[in-house]
């Protein structure tokens, strides 16, 4: 018996393939947005430090990037099951019980689901706004950056894990309402 959420999970068709490639995706930009992270924090520092001059904006960019490149990894994260979680009683029921080891991952990756819907009905007015009202991060006449692209990423970010995670239930329901392991 293989566990569903560890990375390596049968070919689903068209759709799950586009998913799979839109998560790898948001998890290599995610990961390459952390590295211009390290060289803009590491430039900063050195300006700081050699010329007496912060590079103006990097406070903002990197508080409002790890945001964003969180969101950019979950999905990715779900899909690999690196999420945080305890899986030693799962595990031990899965392997007794695998019926009732699917009625407990179907029951998980619901609430997943629906945690990342309340997520998005609480982002998606504030990613309106934003977007309509123009809002802005930093100082003005010194350095702004506008919020709705980060929102975006949240919103993005939310869908597609969502997505994954109810991959993830559909998967562990199937059995169960099949009857089979």
């Amino acid at each position: 018996m293989t566990d569903l959420t560890q990375g390596a999970s049968p070919s689903g068709g068209a759709p799950q393939d586009v998913l799979d490639r839109v998560l790898t995706v948001m998890n290599t930009i995610g990961s390459l947005w952390i590295f211009v992270l390290m060289v803009m924090i590491d430039t900063d520092a050195f300006s700081r430090t050699l010329f007496n001059h912060p590079i103006h904006g990097v406070n903002e960019l990197v508080e409002m990037s790890i945001i964003a490149i969180v969101f950019m990894q979950l999905g990715d994260a779900t899909r690999k099951g690196r999420l945080t979680r305890s899986d030693g009683f799962y595990g031990l029921v899965q392997r007794r019980n695998p019926r009732a080891g699917h009625v407990m991952g179907a029951t998980f990756d619901f609430l997943g689901v629906v945690f990342l819907l309340i997520v998005l009905y609480g982002v998606i007015p504030e990613l309106y706004d934003a977007w309509r009202f123009n809002y802005f991060v930093g100082e003005e006449g010194l350095f702004t950056v506008p919020e709705w692209p980060i929102k975006l990423i949240l919103v993005l970010g939310c869908i597609v894990t969502m997505l994954q995670f109810l991959k993830f239930a559909i998967r562990h329901v199937i059995p169960v309402v099949r009857g089979t392991r």
